[in-house]
């Protein structure tokens, strides 16, 4: 019985291979087929089937040949769509835009221009690299959600440009953080404050203006402690205006202790500098 199984299962695996190699000679018969329709109809039972790879090697190489032809709109759709399922996002975006330019009538249009949207998020980085293709995407997700304000894709563009708007202001307040960390070694606690108001001033709905004012306050207060003693006294009375901005919006936040504690420093610190002047 055992060898019967054994035997059986070799069997199996002969036909699997037979078949296996019998559909790849016919695909590779069709890419050297000079008939533009089976290459057509075979690419798109391959793109419906997910077989994406396969489907783009046929479609590039009729794609050209259907241009300007009655079933180019469709080919077109599916040729974006395919770079987008293989998340070759460069490209995806630039077919589907390609596609709403050359289709503004079709009924695909709004999906091609979405997906092209929707390509430029996917190629944004992490906070921490150049954010260009950041700027992009959102340019690109806002230029949409302004054009088709009732579109079934709405909410998840809003969700889109929320996200790539989180990592701009993420990217921003790490820079001003990193200045304040390095003040003492390279003076850079100017720019930390700099970097830090432009942050309160260009991301008025931020979750993180929080870390902002506070960032502001506490480098201004480091900027004052290394300051020469003539400019001590004013940087530091700088340092409470920023306390109590501060204060004014998070004196219930998880930062107003350390504030308290360094306003306290500050206190004590002015009152030595007019009992010694």
């Amino acid at each position: 019985m055992h060898d019967v199984f054994k035997t059986m299962k070799k069997t199996f695996q002969l036909i699997f291979l037979i078949i296996l190699f019998s559909s790849c000679s016919e695909y590779q018969k069709m890419l050297k087929n000079p008939d533009s329709g089976l290459k057509y109809a075979l690419s798109e039972d391959l793109y419906n089937k997910g077989k994406y790879k396969k489907a783009l090697r046929l479609m590039e190489q009729i794609v050209p040949v259907y241009r300007g032809k009655p079933q180019a709109e469709k080919l077109m759709f599916m040729y974006a769509d395919t770079y987008y399922q293989l998340e070759d996002y460069y490209l995806s975006g630039y077919q589907f835009e390609r596609f709403a330019a050359s289709y503004p009538k079709s009924d695909s249009v709004e999906t091609a221009s979405y997906y092209s949207a929707s390509s430029y998020y996917e190629l944004s980085p992490v906070y921490s690299l150049d954010q260009k293709d950041t700027y992009i995407g959102l340019e690109k997700l806002q230029e949409f959600i302004d054009k088709y304000p009732n579109s079934e894709y709405r909410k998840d563009a809003n969700l889109k440009v929320k996200e790539l708007s989180y990592k701009l202001q993420k990217k921003d307040i790490e820079v001003a953080k990193q200045y304040l960390k390095t003040g003492l070694a390279l003076n850079s606690y100017k720019n930390s404050i700099a970097s830090f108001e432009n942050f309160i001033s260009d991301h008025p709905g931020s979750i993180l203006r929080k870390d902002a004012y506070f960032g502001r306050f506490q480098a201004q207060y480091e900027l004052a402690l290394q300051s020469v003693p003539k400019k001590v006294e004013e940087r530091l009375r700088k340092a409470i205006e920023f306390y109590n901005d501060f204060m004014k919006y998070y004196a219930n936040s998880d930062l107003a202790e350390k504030a308290i504690e360094i306003k306290k420093d500050i206190d004590k610190k002015i009152e030595t500098t007019i009992v010694s002047s």
